[in-house]
């Protein structure tokens, strides 16, 4: 499966910079490179330690493309696990065009998505969820994901895995040999320490098939929905939010027909903001399929703000409208039924238009309400910290493992039914052999996640995803 050819790509994004970096990977990069560089100091890049830079020229014939710096990484000691040269030039596409150009010329290949990557895996750099991690770490945009991808580069969950793996493979091996004696009836591997194994590996799979709840809205941004009638601020409250007129703003009823999504990061969180169409009855047919949507969007959500216009819950002056009020306990109500374990959040907004006296006599009707001036940002900070509060970012400040790919939720899923397989097994006092089957499906559902198990399918599924250069 390891391609013998030497690779190229632009490391960096394309167009116009200060710098661009060309990587070059494989077995002969050095010496592809080396003709094609003439070092200030009069030095060739085969003469070059592993790990040091050169400042001069890559030269095509005698024509200067450009000064340059470029670094040597010797045997297995660079990212790929292979001789590689990084060519630091200056970050014109043209320049960079012409060197990728000449390299090519002279016997390397365009790399494809992923392959430097890939190359780190499978020369041992790095096991397979490491390898994902590094795609999740160049698309962190909040800090969580960032930790997250961090963690998991450093190994994360897989290497408490691999030591329960090498554990439940070294019972499978006495259990394999007791089936090599079966006639002499011998026993080699102790059944209450391999129940205590068991235990302990459903312990394990449990606790990390709970994170992925967790870790995939910290990865992917915690969808919250803004609801409420028409034309009572959601759009302006966005805005607020996004701190930019992301959402058009109208006195005009039922100008958002279509739901809106951005994301920002309060507190190094991801939240992804839904501004949906207003909910109403409406003859109109593409303003009846954004309300749609927005019932769409409810169900997706993690958290759900509901937004009311607070100076039409008054009749007039002074005297709260009592029915309005009523249809709102009573929607509030169906929504908490509907969705009991879903934080929802109901907000007054135009508070700037209230009385103190108009204010305390919806609390006392709402108890559970809040104020906010979307138009003003007023209440807008307690907003975000609210959110804050129903993420349960524990896991994340104590370093804990959490798992963020769905990949390695669904072998973490099926590895448990399996041991949960030879669990009954030993309940019922099932055979060695018959026992032996549901360890092997285990371990291969823990070599899935790591790589120890893997196809050129799988693989060229999970790095197509990576940008090319990485």
């Amino acid at each position: 499966m390891l391609n013998q050819d030497t690779i190229v790509a632009l490391a960096t994004p394309s167009g116009s910079g200060a710098i661009g970096i060309i990587r070059v990977s494989g077995k002969d990069a050095i010496e592809i490179c080396a003709p094609l560089f003439q070092s200030k100091k009069g030095l060739s890049l085969l003469q070059q330690k592993s790990h040091t830079l050169q400042l001069g020229n890559m030269v095509d014939e005698n024509r200067i493309l450009d000064e340059v710096l470029v670094s040597v990484f010797r045997g297995s000691k660079s990212y790929t696990g292979e001789p590689t040269v990084e060519i630091s030039c200056h970050g014109s596409s043209f320049i960079q065009k012409e060197i990728i150009q000449l390299l090519m010329n002279k016997g390397c290949r365009a790399a494809n998505a992923g392959e430097f990557t890939l190359r780190a895996f499978l020369n041992g750099k790095m096991d397979l969820s490491q390898a994902e991690a590094v795609a999740d770490l160049i698309a962190s945009d909040n800090a969580a994901s960032h930790q997250l991808a961090m963690q998991q580069m450093r190994g994360g969950f897989t290497n408490e895995l691999m030591a329960l793996r090498k554990e439940l493979l070294d019972f499978a091996s006495l259990i394999e040999l007791e089936l090599d004696f079966a006639e002499e009836d011998v026993e080699f591997a102790n059944k209450d320490e391999f129940q205590r194994l068991i235990t302990k590996i459903q312990k394990v799979l449990s606790r990390l098939i709970d994170s992925f709840a967790v870790g995939n809205v910290l990865k992917n941004g915690i969808p919250v929905a803004i609801i409420g009638e028409p034309n009572v601020g959601k759009s302006t409250l966005l805005n607020a939010l996004l701190n930019e007129d992301r959402a058009i703003v109208s006195d005009i009823a039922g100008t958002t027909r279509d739901t809106i999504e951005d994301e920002i990061s309060i507190g190094g969180i991801g939240f992804r903001f839904i501004d949906t169409a207003g909910i109403r009855e409406t003859t109109d047919q593409i303003e009846g399929l954004g309300i749609k949507k927005t019932f769409e969007k409810i169900e997706q959500a993690q958290v759900v703000i509901q937004l009311l216009n607070s100076p039409d819950l008054f009749e007039n002056k002074q005297g709260l409208n009592k029915k309005r009020v009523l249809l709102i306990q009573e929607e509030v109500q169906k929504l908490q039924e509907k969705f009991p374990e879903r934080p929802f959040i109901l907000l007054a907004n135009k508070v700037d238009q209230l009385t103190e006296n108009q204010q305390e006599q919806l609390k006392r009707a709402l108890p559970h309400l809040q104020f906010i001036s979307a138009k003003d940002k007023t209440g807008i900070e307690a907003l975000q910290n609210q959110l804050l509060e129903f993420v349960d970012t524990g896991a994340l400040r104590n370093n804990d493992s959490i798992v963020t790919n769905s990949r390695h939720y669904s072998a973490l899923l099926l590895a448990l039914e399996e041991i949960n397989k030879v669990q009954d097994g030993l309940n019922m006092g099932l055979s060695s052999d018959l026992l032996a089957i549901d360890i092997r499906q285990a371990l291969y559902h823990f070599g899935e996640i790591t790589g120890q198990v893997t196809n050129d399918e799988l693989l060229g599924n999970i790095f197509a995803n990576f940008c090319i250069g990485k």
